[in-house]
């Protein structure tokens, strides 16, 4: 490993802590946060990382592989400051996803999966964001910029060119870097995690009409589970 020994030393006790939280003989549960702290560091699952990591969890390095490549989240390549996802499925895309897509690619200059010659933006088409309610979305750095135009999206990009803030819709008030969201999601909390709503209302209104209507699960259907239930447990 090409680790300079102060980031050595730290990763070495990063990974205490991420190991600590599994129960003993099971280090080998640690696999995947401890590929985003690798990205924390490197910006993508480096082969460093991977000798650090089958060190450290003695762990094959075949098997390590196996799980980043499985994992879209996980990177084989230098990640950008800025990882900025345009979602093109069948719903952001009839909204306006492939517009969106076609314009932040042309004014980037790279496409799926390809980083901008100043290490400022990778690019990808992502296959569904899990956000429909806000189509067309596009995620940066995995923070959610939802109902976005083409127009609003190449203001976004205008911004992370300039190096000026970049705002979520929702979540933190400012995202957070490739390396620094990477962090988070290896488990080292940073501090803005209660910023921002994390569910609009978008997400929560079929909750709301049910609500303000008084509809429930029907009974019939929770009496059927549970008779469904008891059956099986007879059964066994």
């Amino acid at each position: 490993m090409s680790y300079t020994p102060d980031t050595l030393a730290r990763l070495q006790a990063d990974a205490a802590q991420i190991i600590a939280r599994y129960p003993d003989g099971h280090s080998r549960s640690a696999l995947l946060p401890m590929l985003h702290l690798i990205q924390s560091v490197d910006g993508y699952v480096s082969p460093d990382g991977i000798d650090f990591i089958s060190s450290t969890l003695d762990l094959p390095r075949a098997e390590i592989s196996a799980v980043a490549t499985f994992y879209t989240q996980y990177k084989r390549h230098p990640t950008g400051e800025y990882l900025v996802g345009v979602c093109t499925n069948a719903l952001c895309a009839v909204m306006g996803g492939d517009e969106i897509w076609e314009k932040v690619s042309g004014k980037v200059g790279v496409g799926s999966d390809e980083t901008s010659e100043d290490g400022k933006i990778t690019l990808e088409r992502i296959e569904c964001n899990a956000a429909c309610d806000y189509a067309p979305v596009v995620m940066v750095n995995w923070e959610f910029f939802d109902n976005q135009t083409p127009s609003s999206a190449l203001a976004m990009i205008d911004d992370i060119q300039a190096g000026r803030d970049i705002h979520p819709t929702r979540g933190p008030i400012v995202a957070p870097t490739f390396k620094e969201n990477e962090r988070v999601l290896a488990g080292f909390l940073d501090g803005h995690e209660n910023e921002g709503p994390s569910a609009g209302r978008a997400t929560l209104l079929g909750r709301e009409i049910a609500a303000a209507n008084g509809w429930t699960e029907p009974v019939a259907a929770r009496v059927t589970d549970e008779a469904t239930d008891t059956k099986g447990e007879e059964a066994k």
